[in-house]
């Protein structure tokens, strides 16, 4: 093993930089209806809330980041007026759902978001791997046994 070349966690994080980078150019030049520019983080949000989930929890189980992530986007797409909080009837936690706003800028991102699937098919096609299934068996390997103790599993340290 070269220790030189980038590890995993590098090439990931490159990988994310580079379709975040286009991703953003895009959206950059879409005529988007926002006071301010559109963020991508927005939109696993986005997907989710137009997908049916209605609380922060439901949006974490569709896209598979933190609470901590979800909320701070929550916060900005209220700040933006594309999203409002209602209470729910347990009154243990908040709905979100999309404002008049936020439901013109869905609409108009179904189409990108569809091009984007489309897309990444091609990229799949490109390098001859099936890499959103790569990434989702990866991520689900190491919920089952996180990456520090294969770390220590492969050193060889007793736990």
């Amino acid at each position: 093993m070269d220790t030189k070349e980038p590890g995993l966690g590098e090439l990931l994080r490159h990988v994310g930089e580079l379709v975040e980078q286009g991703a953003d150019a895009h959206y950059r030049t879409m005529k988007l209806p926002m006071q301010t520019p559109y963020r991508a983080r927005y939109t696993p949000v986005l997907r989710a809330l137009h997908a049916g989930a209605g609380t922060v929890t439901d949006i974490t189980a569709r896209t598979r980041l933190t609470q901590g992530a979800i909320s701070q986007t929550v916060a900005l797409l209220e700040a933006d007026g594309l999203l409002e909080r209602h209470a729910l009837q347990d009154g243990r936690k908040s709905g979100i759902g999309l404002t008049a706003a936020g439901a013109a800028l869905v609409e108009q991102l179904e189409r990108h978001w569809a091009a984007t699937f489309s897309a990444i098919e091609g990229l799949e096609d490109e390098i001859g791997h099936p890499l959103r299934q790569i990434l989702d068996a990866a991520a689900r390997a190491l919920e089952r046994e996180g990456f520090s103790a294969r770390l220590a599993a492969a050193r060889g340290d007793a736990r």
